[in-house]
């Protein structure tokens, strides 16, 4: 009987550990930098980046167009990456699928949605 619970555990113990590595390596895979392309949207704020870094443990990022505004709520989710950015325009609600080198989504604002896409850029 003390066997079975053990056997049982352990298989508990490697799957929990696997769900949390799948996590860890999406999250990796993330990080680098990206340019986006925004449409619908005035010239001005159509392109720029979306720079995703590690920092003790924790993804963390920011979007760079025009100005920089750091990712606040910031998560990564089996492809799923959501976040939102302030500044004084208001605040935008980020929300994207990645497949490969590329984020596809939608960015949410005052103003409306808007379809937005990032491709992976070459690192330096």
């Amino acid at each position: 009987m003390k066997m079975k619970r053990y056997i049982l555990l352990m298989v508990i113990a490697v799957s929990v550990c696997s769900v949390a590595a799948r996590n860890a390596f999406i999250a990796d895979d993330l990080i680098g930098t990206w340019k986006y392309q925004i449409s619908d949207v005035p010239p001005e704020y159509e392109t720029g980046f979306l720079v995703f870094e590690q920092k003790e443990n924790k993804t963390v990022g920011y979007v760079e167009g025009g100005e920089k505004n750091e990712m606040q709520a910031l998560t990564v989710d089996q492809g799923k990456v959501t976040f939102t950015t302030e500044n004084g325009s208001g605040v935008f609600k980020y929300s994207f699928m990645q497949t490969g080198d590329t984020l596809t989504g939608i960015i949410g604002s005052q103003y409306g949605d808007f379809p937005i896409k990032a491709i992976r850029q070459p690192k330096k």
